[in-house]
């Protein structure tokens, strides 16, 4: 008697994903507020922070850094006061 094998579909199966659209651009950065979101090594992303916040000194940085691939997740009052995020990933 033959061997059977079952053999899986290598395209998998696609859920339906809620699509939203790209928010506007920020018309400028004078007083706006970025989220920088490190995750991953520390690596270049700490230069590259440190880089940002003396080139755009108009600008109100916040941070947070993530030792994971999933980056950290904003609060609901962060999320209020944030106008642009900013997600650095390295591995």
């Amino acid at each position: 008697m033959a061997e059977k094998y079952k053999f899986l579909n290598p395209l998998g199966i696609e859920d339906e994903v809620d699509t939203v659209p790209l928010a506007p651009r920020l018309t400028g950065l004078e007083g706006k507020t970025i989220h920088f979101c490190r995750t991953g090594e520390p690596d270049v992303t700490i230069y590259l922070e440190r880089q940002l916040k003396a080139a755009y000194p108009q600008v109100n940085w916040t941070s947070k850094y993530s030792a994971t691939p999933t980056p950290a997740r904003l609060t609901a009052e962060e999320r209020k006061s944030t106008d642009a995020v900013i997600l650095a990933v390295s591995w």
